[in-house]
């Protein structure tokens, strides 16, 4: 879902991060807030207190959203649910978890934690800025009392029941509740939210024709993002659900292509690069014995001329945590373990030695043939049979 991303800080065992994407929603926040919005709603005041008003306003928005996904984040810690952390990105934010709610419990009282977080929040903000009111500056209250409004409409906005928005997802809890079946309900409400991302890209019309380019662009790209996440939602489902209990000892490649110490990085380049097209090898001793691995970014740090006199052994990093599983790993956990460290192969590691490389492709392979052989089974959800 994102792209690149920076850790500002933790809080209550979470990191929060922000996507390089959320900074072009910042300064356009800021903007709004400081050239229209504050102007148009509290007239009279100076360019500067504009301006103070929309960075604070944004800058209490950015924490707003931050409250509103913790709120999520705690909620799933506490029925058990591991999360990754929350990133705040171009459409707002999003607590990320590794896997789907336990039962349908744990995810209504997840998804509804944030909207009503968020209601609290605006009471709080208002009864603030009301309090205030004649003792504080007309630029501070009025900011607070339009942030007070912004978190009832998030909430409102969030409580649209189009998964994966909370809404969505509190409808899939019931559905799930009513019907016993997370595919079913799945399905429901994927396509409730697909369809609802549909309508709004369609809606960009109407602001469109009205000359307004810029509400049209962002009617039509958050339907649009809201139409992929839907669809995307049930997927990974389905992903998660095909690969589940399948440990990677199934489908791993069991003879892995493993290089000495001792060559050199030319010899490394010439007869393993180039030739099987990798751009990670693990080293392994005489024995089998893992030592680490090399990738081509370790070579491509050394000068080309001093290839011929480099051994692997000089330049290659000793295996991490992030690079290595056992073989009775379970495949969900597994695909996620490349998806966090961002690493298309792992290898496969037992006693120490090398028994394995498992890739992405093994791991896709696997899974189409599992499609394909439990094709018309009760165990697939009615939109994979045929």
């Amino acid at each position: 879902m994102f792209g690149r991303s920076i850790t500002l800080f933790k809080m209550f065992g979470f990191a929060v991060r922000v996507d390089a994407s959320w900074l072009i929603i910042a300064v356009l926040i800021t903007w709004s807030f400081a050239d229209s919005v504050f102007p148009h709603a509290f007239p009279g005041l100076s360019p500067a207190e504009y301006w103070l008003m929309g960075i604070s306003g944004a800058l209490l928005l950015f924490a707003s959203i931050i409250v509103h996904e913790l709120a999520h984040s705690l909620v799933a810690r506490r029925s058990g649910l591991p999360m990754k952390g929350i990133t705040l990105f171009i459409f707002g934010g999003v607590a990320e978890m590794n896997e789907e709610p336990p039962s349908a419990k744990a995810e209504f009282q997840m998804a509804i934690a944030g909207p009503l977080t968020s209601v609290a929040v605006g009471v709080a903000l208002y009864i603030l800025a009301s309090g205030m009111y004649g003792f504080w500056p007309t630029a501070v209250t009025g900011m607070l009392s339009y942030l007070a409004v912004i978190n009832w409409i998030l909430a409102a906005f969030n409580m649209v029941p189009a998964f994966p928005l909370d809404g969505g997802r509190v409808l899939r809890s019931l559905l799930w509740h009513w019907k016993g079946n997370i595919w079913q309900a799945t399905r429901i409400a994927s396509s409730i939210g697909s369809g609802f991302g549909t309508l709004m890209m369609i809606y960009a019309i109407v602001p469109l024709l009205h000359g307004d380019m810029i509400s049209a662009v962002w009617w039509f790209l958050i339907g649009m993002f809201l139409r992929g996440a839907a669809q995307g939602s049930f997927q990974q489902l389905v992903v998660q659900r095909m690969l589940e209990g399948e440990p990677v000892r199934r489908f791993m490649n069991a003879n892995p292509i493993s290089v000495s110490p001792a060559i050199s990085l030319e010899e490394l380049v010439e007869h393993y690069i180039y030739k099987y097209h990798y751009k990670m090898f693990p080293v392994i001793s005489p024995s089998n014995e893992l030592l680490g691995c090399i990738t081509t970014k370790e070579v491509k740090g050394v000068p080309r001329e001093e290839w011929p006199t480099t051994s692997v052994q000089a330049v290659m990093r000793a295996s991490r945590a992030d690079d290595t599983i056992s073989p009775d790993t379970d495949a969900v956990k597994a695909l996620a373990q490349m998806r966090k460290s961002q690493n298309s192969r792992l290898m496969v590691v037992d006693g120490g030695r090398l028994v394995a490389v498992l890739t992405l492709k093994d791991l896709l392979d696997f899974l189409s043939a599992k499609f394909e052989m439990e094709s018309g089974s009760s165990h697939l959800p009615p939109v994979f049979r045929t």
